[in-house]
Formats: C-alpha cells, structure tokens, sequence
C-alpha cells in the first residue's frame, strides 16, 4: 500500500514541481456558422490569456514564441484547443473573462473565455476561480451582456484535464490510506462535474464539448517514468473517462437529444502518437516523449517537429493535428443542421 501511495505522489509532484505552474495566425476569413459564439470553461489546456500577465508561466519568454511571437497567455508556443474549435467551427475567439472591460464591445458578441490555467473542478493550488466560480462569473453577465437567444447559438468548451488529481495528491500525501483511496475522488470529480455540465445546459447554452483526458503517461513528465507508475497511471485516466461516459450518457438522456458531447482526446491523442503515415496531412511526430522546451529553458530548433511544448502541454503543431483528426466527429456533433 506505501509503495503505490508513494508513487502516486512521486508522479503528481513531479507534474506539479517540474517545470510548469501551472507563427502563422489562424484563418478567420470565412462566414460564421450558425452558432457564432464560444463560451470557454476549465484550465491550461483551453485558457487563452486570463491568468494575470506577471512575467512567469504561461506569460513568459520563450511562450507564445510561434504565435503571436510573445507570450499571450496560451500554455504553448502557439494556438491550442480553444483556437483550432473556433476556427473548426467558424467562430471567431472569444474574448478573455480578464480582458471583457476592455475590449471593444463587438468582441464580446463571439462568446468569452472564463478559463485559467492550474484550476480544477474543485480548488486547486492555483489561485484562480474553479470551474464552478467561472460558471458563476459566467451568469452574472447573463441578461446585461448575453441573452436567451445569444445561449441558444452557442457552444461552451469544458475542459478538465487533471489538476483537481495533482492537488488531490499533495494534500494527502502524508496519509497512504487516502491516496489509496483515489478512485473515491476521482468519483467526485466526474460527479461534480456532472452537475458543473447541467448547470451551464440549464444556464441557456444548448451545445457542450467536454474532452476526455488524455493518455497521460505519454506526457513527457510521466513518460520517462517507471513502467508501474505509467500502468497505474494508465488505469486512473481510464477510469475517469469510463465515468464522463456515463455521466455524458445520463445528461443526453436527461435532455432527450445530444446537447452534450465528448471530444475524444484520449483515442485522438494515441492516433497521433502512433501515427506513421497512415493519416493524411498528420505530421509523424518522432518522439514524443521530449517536448520542445526544455526543464533547461533551451528550445528546439523547430517546434514543428514537437507534439509537446513542455512537460505537459502541446505545441501549436501538436494541436493542430490534435483537431484535423477530430474535425469530422466535432462538426457533426457541434455544428447546427441544415
């Protein structure tokens, strides 16, 4: 029991102490499609600049290096998952919940983005808003900014991509008997997330992608790891998505229609790995468990080359590949009907 409560703990703290605390632009010259605004909850994975622009993380030298060509916030050289769905989905960016004050007021008819990076479901060690505050900050602007019938073009992203996990970790990390007790909180985390997915569906929003999480022991921090902590972290991913399964299966039949869908990182992310040609237009990434930017603060010669910027987060290339694989499944399940 100490042996795996311990390597639970080697492989969260290593995520979390390990480097991350937490180009060419988009083409944005086409038509809007019938849903035309983007709302954006969750963390790093989805965040395009709300995280306060201090000189470190996400805002510092080298991110941000492809695109714009300084750090904007993005947890990546470049675009990430936010702006390859809007773009999928003919929908301008939204503007940042940080930013909303000062932005020219028709930005805000394209959705906003209340994420930001290191949060959870639940509070993380991050010291942002969890997803069920960014809800909050999300209906406070409803009847004064958005109404009834700017909700019912939308689409909201929800991403969830394991920070509730590593906070989980640190705090019990003194206590083996709660770290075996994982898959009780990971339960609660799926559980909470259910009702974070109902509300935002109740709030007026009738179309909501929320990703799985990724094979996470393909992560540069966790690749290089020992083979049992790569199998145990191998079944917590599993397990996790087993449960937004059917929690995105009960939701739908709540509802009697598909207002609810989940983007398939976890398959997505594993075609592209493995992928040696066999998908056309997919790079043939060589080895994806070094990233781009290293612990040393030194850049590959050519982020093109990489999946992972960091110990952690895509380049802008893996991203891309990310969503052309993707791009049938998510426009049949998010775009309006003819």
């Amino acid at each position: 029991m100490k042996l795996l409560a311990s390597l639970l703990l080697f492989m969260f703290s290593s995520l979390l102490f390990g480097g991350v605390v937490v180009a060419e632009s988009l083409n944005q010259k086409h038509p809007f499609s019938g849903r035309n605004k983007l709302f954006v909850f969750g963390d790093s994975y989805v965040d395009i600049g709300n995280t306060k622009p201090d000189g470190t993380g996400a805002w510092a030298v080298p991110y941000g290096i492809t695109y714009p060509g300084k750090p904007s916030g993005r947890f990546s050289d470049g675009h990430i998952s936010t702006d390859f769905l809007a773009q999928l989905l003919r929908i301008k960016l939204p503007v940042t919940y940080a930013k909303k004050d000062d932005a020219d007021k028709t930005r805000l008819q394209y959705g906003m983005s209340f994420a930001y990076g290191g949060t959870g479901v639940f509070d993380t060690y991050a010291n942002y808003p969890n997803m069920t505050a960014q809800i909050n900050l999300f209906e406070q602007l409803l009847g004064n900014v958005y109404s009834p019938s700017d909700l019912s073009s939308s689409v909201a992203l929800v991403s969830v991509a394991g920070n509730d996990y590593i906070t989980f970790i640190l705090a019990n990390r003194k206590d083996p008997a709660k770290l075996l007790g994982f898959k009780t909180f990971i339960s609660q985390v799926v559980n909470q997330t259910e009702l974070n997915l109902r509300k935002i569906h109740t709030l007026g929003v009738k179309k909501i992608a929320i990703p799985s999480l990724t094979p996470l022991w393909y992560i540069p921090k966790i690749a290089n790891s020992s083979l049992i902590i790569k199998v145990i972290v191998q079944d917590l991913v599993e397990f996790h998505n087993g449960l937004l399964q059917k929690s995105v299966v009960k939701l739908n039949k709540e509802n009697n229609h598909s207002a609810f869908t989940i983007i398939d990182y976890y398959n997505t992310f594993l075609a592209v790995f493995n992928n040696k040609g066999e998908i056309p237009g997919i790079p043939t990434f060589q080895n994806t468990s070094i990233p781009c930017l290293g612990d040393d603060g030194k850049v590959c010669a050519d982020p093109k080359s990489a999946f992972f910027w960091d110990g952690i987060h895509p380049t802008q290339e893996g991203w891309k590949a990310v969503y052309k694989v993707l791009r049938h499944n998510i426009t049949a399940a998010l775009m309006p009907k003819a």
